[in-house]
């Protein structure tokens, strides 16, 4: 194996002088390099020898004692620099830099070119390869043979962390938590800085944007802090992708010892494993995720009518079939898609979305009084509530309430226009598409309305649902000119707001006083302009029956409001 002390031995690049560093000259060299940019610190490796002319430090004392501290820290044997052409000896500052790191820092004569130097030493190292190639298949073969009995993530992060001396963290390509493993006397546990549990970010977005964008395509570990407030622990990641799809990233908690070149070997054959792990894990979800989907599908449609079918099938989904349920339908309407003409584009961004909102949903799930199941189509979230038979149902307003709570976290994480339709609560999950047909008729009913509401539950448009339902249109518009007629000509004749008038009245019960605050109008305005309503129908609203015939005449008026 060639060391670094071995170079002064060479007869070819004769003159090779060490002047700091002295206590690294039993560092092993795998690989030869030329380091010319300052920001190429995440593309080095332990046991890599760089050589430079020094251009790219020569006015910078900074940046020349960070160069001696971070190739000390990923553990390359040495720096060699070219003298003669900027500088004619090695700076104090890295001199002193590269004896308390123990970093050997050499000055090559001006006569040798650097590639010329990279080819001799690269001659000498190839009788170490034989070695390292033999170690690295047999920690494959390791690997691969966990992933073949069945071992899983858990299993292959454990062997890990036994085969490089170090705690090992596993996340997914969005930073959330998958699986650990601790290492035998660690200082300081992984447990005590960050939540552990399954699916939960791990690290903030501080540490996460000091990730490169192309990290994917660099394949191999950079280094990173993880700061706290008292302390400071050097983290190597790694990537688990294939072909630029990252599935994850292999964390390395570095707390017990500084990794060698052939752990950083260790972490390639582990990331590619892992990665196999990973496309499989996600296959198999997709499979379960299909299934499930057609399961609610038929389910919603009302197509499972055997209850021994239904009860099988709510056992494998891990649903109660005897629960009360109902459901409600948050319709997303983000603005930003609705640009996009592609399909495949706005399906993407549509998807992007509707999976944000199911999170926000899951995340709220602990104020509903039931057990939530939440899924999404196209740009409709669907979420079902059960509650046990034997609890007390809850009351609309309650229910209200907690839809209400879900729009605000929607709008506030989302940043998206959205609208909620609730179904009335049904006895049995048999009955679950009636609640969830009811959910979608209050989209549509609060959209054909243009109501501002956000929330709407069925009971809230009952009327509205059985006038559009089940009576004609012509019918229904006759009603309307029986009722109102007149008073809609005086209003499209006069520019008069006589109908919208009406509406508010109503809609506050009749109070004059919250009336007239409702549209900010005089007290003594409003009652002029219902006196004159009622001289132009030709009717007392003190009555009854002609109080019942206007409210409906007014929902029909919001149901044909378009085509009038």
């Amino acid at each position: 194996m060639l060391k670094v002390k071995d170079l002064l031995t060479i007869k070819a690049i004769d003159g090779l002088q060490v002047v700091a560093g002295h206590a690294g000259l039993d560092n092993q060299i795998s690989l030869v390099n030329i380091m010319e940019n300052p920001d190429g610190f995440d593309w080095l490796s332990p046991n890599e020898l760089l050589l430079s002319t020094g251009y790219i430090f020569k006015d910078n004392v900074e940046l020349q004692n960070r160069i001696i501290q971070e190739l000390s820290e990923i553990n390359c044997s040495g720096l060699i620099v070219k003298t003669k052409r900027y500088f004619d000896k090695l700076p104090d500052n890295m001199i002193e830099k590269a004896n308390e790191f123990g970093l050997p820092l050499l000055e090559l004569p001006y006569s040798y070119t650097l590639s010329n130097v990279i080819s001799i030493i690269n001659e000498k190292a190839s009788g170490r390869y034989d070695l390292l190639n033999r170690k690295t298949l047999d920690i494959h073969n390791l690997f691969f043979k966990t992933s073949l009995e069945g071992g899983g993530l858990s299993l292959i992060a454990s062997t890990l962390a036994e085969a490089i001396e170090n705690p090992i963290l596993i996340v997914d390509q969005d930073w959330r938590y998958l699986t650990s493993a601790e290492a035998g006397g660690n200082p300081v546990p992984m447990a005590d800085y960050l939540f552990l549990s399954k699916s939960a970010p791990l690290f903030d977005e501080s540490f996460i944007r000091q990730i490169p964008k192309n990290f994917s395509t660099m394949k191999r570990s950079i280094k990173r802090s993880f700061t706290t407030d008292e302390t400071s622990i050097v983290c190597r990641i790694l990537p688990i992708a294939v072909s630029n799809n990252v599935y994850g990233y292999i964390i390395v908690w570095q707390t017990m010892r500084d990794l060698l070149e052939f752990d950083y070997i260790v972490l390639e054959q582990a990331s590619t494993i892992m990665a196999l792990e990973r496309i499989k894990a996600k296959e198999i979800e997709e499979v379960k995720l299909e299934i499930r989907q057609d399961f609610f599908d038929d389910l919603l449609a009302g197509k499972i009518k055997s209850e021994t079918t239904l009860q099988t099938l709510c056992d494998l989904h891990g649903m109660n079939a005897q629960y009360r349920y109902y459901c409600m339908v948050i319709n997303i309407k983000p603005s930003e898609v609705e640009q996009y003409e592609d399909m495949i584009i706005w399906k993407y961004k549509m998807e992007k979305i509707a999976k944000k909102c199911v999170d926000v949903v899951n995340s709220q799930s602990y104020k509903a009084k039931g057990e939530i199941t939440c899924f999404f189509r196209s740009n409709r979230i669907i979420v079902l509530i059960g509650q046990k038979e034997d609890s007390p149902a809850d009351s609309i307003a309650t229910i209200k309430a907690f839809a209400h709570g879900l729009h605000h976290s929607l709008s506030e994480k989302i940043k998206e226009r959205c609208m909620i339709g609730i179904g009335r609560q049904v006895k049995g999950i048999s009955s679950l598409h009636k609640s969830f047909s009811e959910a979608n008729e209050m989209i549509r009913l609060t959209q054909q309305l243009n109501e501002k509401s956000d929330v709407a539950h069925f009971e809230d448009y009952a009327v509205y649902h059985l006038l559009d339902s089940n009576i004609k249109e012509q019918a229904l518009e006759d009603f309307f000119e029986k009722c109102l007629g007149p008073l809609l000509a005086h209003d499209q004749e006069n520019g008069t707001a006589y109908i919208e008038t009406f509406e508010y009245y109503f809609a506050n019960n009749a109070n004059v006083t919250e009336t007239s605050k409702a549209m900010f109008i005089h007290r003594n305005t409003l009652i002029y302009r219902i006196e004159r309503i009622q001289e132009i129908l030709g009717l007392d609203i003190k009555h009854s029956e002609d109080v019942l015939r206007i409210q409906i005449a007014l929902k029909i008026f919001r149901i044909l409001d378009k085509r009038l």
